[in-house]
């Protein structure tokens, strides 16, 4: 594609990059011979994007952003033919740094809708899913998963390969070194799980049936005093079935680095006197 008329005089544009005609950039930024840039796709000033970097239409790049620089691992070959992916009408506000991936044809993901505030990082290999807040701060390390319409709150940091399920609320300052699954309220040093995100899951449309067979997973899970392999089992032969505690019990079966743990005042946030039961920090399934 030729250069559009939105690429401001002083952004140096690779010629082999290819640039949707309604794309804009901004003043001093730097874009590749391997970026693809959809329609109506924003990049700011003093970007750079650079290696196999694809934005799918109306995406943003807030100034000073870093789209598709090498990883920051020590097992990644230069040359190793990898990139990063934007999904459409994600906003990428200021600063925020975004690696390839390190495996051969592999990529770093962000999905569609999704908003990155300023100074967060997403690391290689990372996978974002669509709507996903990530917080001013916030450092998302290689290898993880965040579910759709998760949010992750500035300044929390997640270990190596963490997944953290889809509708997930992570608070602010918080350390996950193992999954926290779909639609948890979770927050802590280390992170524990608080009850379920019942503000989030009631903007998404959720219904109030639904809602209410989580939250009794929940208890059961977290605050029953059983083993997280036990309480699977009791929530699988007590609790109505529905697709949302189908994809909570996937996720659990599918956490091999365990799940976070129980908090010891969940009790404030589950709505009833029940004593909570605290648990350690990362529970084996």
């Amino acid at each position: 594609m030729s250069g559009p008329d939105g690429v401001h005089p002083t952004a140096l544009v690779d010629p082999k990059a290819a640039l949707h005609p309604t794309a804009r950039v901004g003043a001093f930024s730097i874009v590749g011979p391997e970026v693809t840039l959809g329609a109506d796709v924003a990049v700011g000033h003093h970007c750079v994007l650079e290696g196999r970097v694809e934005i799918a239409d109306r995406s943003k790049v807030g100034h000073g952003s870093v789209l598709g620089g090498r990883p920051q691992d020590l097992k990644y070959r230069e040359g190793t033919p990898s990139g990063v992916r934007i999904g459409a009408d994600t906003d990428i506000r200021e600063y925020v740094m975004i690696h390839r991936a390190t495996r051969p044809d592999g990529w770093t993901q962000i999905g569609a809708g999704c908003l990155l505030m300023g100074m967060s990082h997403v690391a290689h290999d990372c996978r974002i899913g669509a709507g996903a807040i990530i917080i001013n701060y916030a450092g998302i390390t290689g290898h993880c998963e965040i579910g759709e319409h998760a949010t992750i709150g500035g300044l929390s940091g997640l270990a190596p390969f963490t997944r953290v399920g889809a509708y997930a609320y992570v608070g602010g300052h918080s350390k996950l070194t193992a999954d926290v699954p779909p639609y948890m309220l979770v927050d802590g040093h280390p992170a524990v799980a608080y009850g379920i995100n019942v503000i989030g899951l009631r903007r998404a449309g959720m219904t109030p049936v639904d809602r209410r067979v989580l939250q009794d997973a929940y208890r059961l899970l977290y605050r029953s005093g059983l083993t997280p392999r036990r309480a699977v089992e009791r929530i699988r032969a007590e609790l109505p079935a529905s697709p949302p505690l189908t994809r909570l019990l996937d996720f659990i079966a599918g956490a091999r680095r365990g799940i976070c743990g129980g908090g010891r005042w969940a009790d404030r946030f589950a709505g009833d006197d029940e004593q909570a039961i605290a648990r350690p920090e990362s529970e084996r399934v």
